[in-house]
């Protein structure tokens, strides 16, 4: 359990992205996005999926 990374906010994530919160709000709303977990109230992103995502994003476009 010692290499887990913290669980990312939106704001982190969208910090890292260079987007807007407000994106990543519309992608989830549009299942798009990367995965994301709920705690609680609140939206969470794994590190790994935030990477594994942009991976494929980039993957995609060539």
């Amino acid at each position: 359990m010692g290499d887990r990374q913290p669980l990312a906010t939106p704001e982190e994530v969208a910090q890292y992205m260079q987007k807007p919160v407000r994106t990543l709000e519309q992608w989830r709303y549009r299942g798009i996005g990367p995965r994301f977990s709920k705690v609680g109230r609140d939206v969470r992103y794994r590190w790994s999926d935030v990477e594994k995502w942009l991976d494929q994003q980039r993957a995609a476009a060539a």
